[in-house]
């Protein structure tokens, strides 16, 4: 099966791709890097850091996710105290 573009629409960028992109950004910050130098350091000294950069952004994407779930049970169990 092949998706074909719809007409007259712009495309709708994912909101976890935004975050990811973001807390990679981080992570390289963090160790002193930007997507502009990667381009300058050694292709398996590249490698490492975006594994370690995709690693951390994967944990903290999870975290994210577990902290949205906790305070949605926790509206869910308050809202059926409520009634």
């Amino acid at each position: 099966m092949t998706t074909k573009p719809i007409k007259n629409t712009e495309p709708v960028e994912d909101r976890n791709a935004l975050l990811e992109k973001a807390l990679i950004e981080e992570y390289l910050h963090e160790k002193g890097y930007s997507h502009e130098d990667l381009k300058k350091l050694p292709a398996d000294l590249v490698e490492k850091l975006m594994k370690e950069a995709s690693q951390y952004a994967s944990l903290k994407m999870e975290e994210v996710a577990a902290r949205a779930n906790f305070i949605r049970d926790l509206h869910d169990n308050a809202s059926s105290l409520e009634k």
